[in-house]
């Protein structure tokens, strides 16, 4: 059986949402943010010594993964291969591209966004800077979505699932709407698929801001 140890209200989402796309059996430990900090609990860094969300125990191997991506492979070939990359070398790289473009460019200066909304007079001033750079990968991605359906190409592959967060946080407090009516019609199909509605109900709280 596979544990997630899932953080509320964040990017570990998404592992629950590969998980139910793929039909494998698991079973969630949550965890609620510190309230004052928002910061994930002390009791994490028992799970791994990062402290940190997602994690996953896979009791076959006894195996204890961190990091979404590191998770979002291991699940991948542990399904055989499904959702993984497409067989056809341009989809493939573009796969590649998408599952560490989500984090290594797209998310941070989002993050940065975040945090400095909850700097008080400055941090106003400052967010109006960051906002153009953001407005550049919201550009690019309009641009890909608007060639083809997925992001790999003409089926869902984790690739999607990787790029879901960035984009539902972008949308919830980054100026996406429906200006960029390509990612706007994306992620409102990947919200009606069943297992996307199943992993929010079984993963509790969800929210981006």
């Amino acid at each position: 059986m596979i544990t997630v140890h899932h953080l509320e209200n964040s990017r570990s989402q998404r592992v629950l949402w590969l998980l139910e796309e793929l039909g494998l059996p698991y079973e969630i430990r949550r965890y609620a943010r510190i309230p004052k900090t928002m910061l994930a609990p002390p009791e994490l860094r028992a799970v791994h010594p990062l402290g940190k969300s997602p994690v996953i125990v896979d009791d076959e191997g006894n195996r204890t993964i961190a990091e979404t991506g590191a998770i979002i492979a291991y699940l991948v070939d542990k399904a055989g291969g499904r959702l993984g990359a497409p067989a056809d070398e341009a989809s493939m790289l573009r796969y590649r591209f998408y599952l560490h473009y989500a984090e290594g460019s797209l998310m941070p200066p989002l993050l940065v966004k975040l945090v400095l909304g909850k700097v008080p007079l400055l941090g106003g001033m400052a967010q109006k800077r960051i906002q153009p750079m953001i407005d550049v990968h919201l550009d690019f991605v309009e641009s890909e979505l608007a060639s083809r359906p997925w992001f790999a190409g003409e089926v869902l592959t984790a690739a999607d699932i990787t790029m879901s967060f960035p984009l539902e946080a972008a949308r919830d407090r980054a100026g996406l709407d429906a200006s960029r009516p390509a990612t706007s019609a994306w992620l409102d199909t990947i919200h009606s698929r069943p297992a996307y509605q199943a992993a929010v109900s079984r993963g509790g709280p969800y929210r981006l801001a």
